[in-house]
């Protein structure tokens, strides 16, 4: 029995200090005021509440990084889906994006959160508070398409 428990116990925590050894990098690059989303855009102060509890840790290059994110395996994970959220959409480089873009992620922020697909079935088990309301998903809707009307259209920027 003793023999059968080194042969298991050993490699499980041989794994287990191994990860805790390759944890990868949380990072936050650095933020051009000029670029983030508030600099470029009107952002009522609702609008931004929504954004700092939901959508900020994943989305901009302000997140906060939580206790757990630094315990591998779960680490992975976070970071893992930080990186892609900030790929997808960073409010926190907004300026950098052309017109055509901003208008397509402006269309896909209420698309998103309408359809409850924002924030994450797993962040909002977490953060318990990022959970949105019908208030905040009205309120980011009628956000995101004031702000599609005030921007350049696509055909403009071709023609720039």
């Amino acid at each position: 029995m003793l023999r059968w428990l080194k042969r298991v116990i050993l490699p499980i925590v041989a794994v287990l200090l191994l990860v805790r050894v390759f944890r990868p990098a949380r990072t936050n690059p650095p933020v051009d005021p000029r670029h983030e989303i508030h600099a470029n855009l009107s952002v009522d102060p609702a609008v931004a509440d929504v954004f700092a509890r939901s959508c900020n840790d994943c989305h901009s290059n302000r997140t906060a990084w939580p206790w757990y994110s630094g315990v591998a395996p779960v680490s992975w994970l976070v970071v893992s889906d930080v990186k892609r959220g900030r790929k997808a959409l960073n409010l926190s480089e907004w300026g950098m994006y052309k017109a055509g873009a901003q208008q397509k992620h402006l269309a896909e922020i209420c698309k998103e959160v309408s359809e409850g697909d924002m924030p994450v079935l797993p962040y909002k088990l977490i953060h318990l508070d990022a959970e949105l309301t019908k208030a905040d998903v009205g309120l980011v809707c009628e956000w995101t398409r004031s702000n599609r009307q005030n921007l350049p259209t696509v055909e403009a920027e071709v023609q720039e």
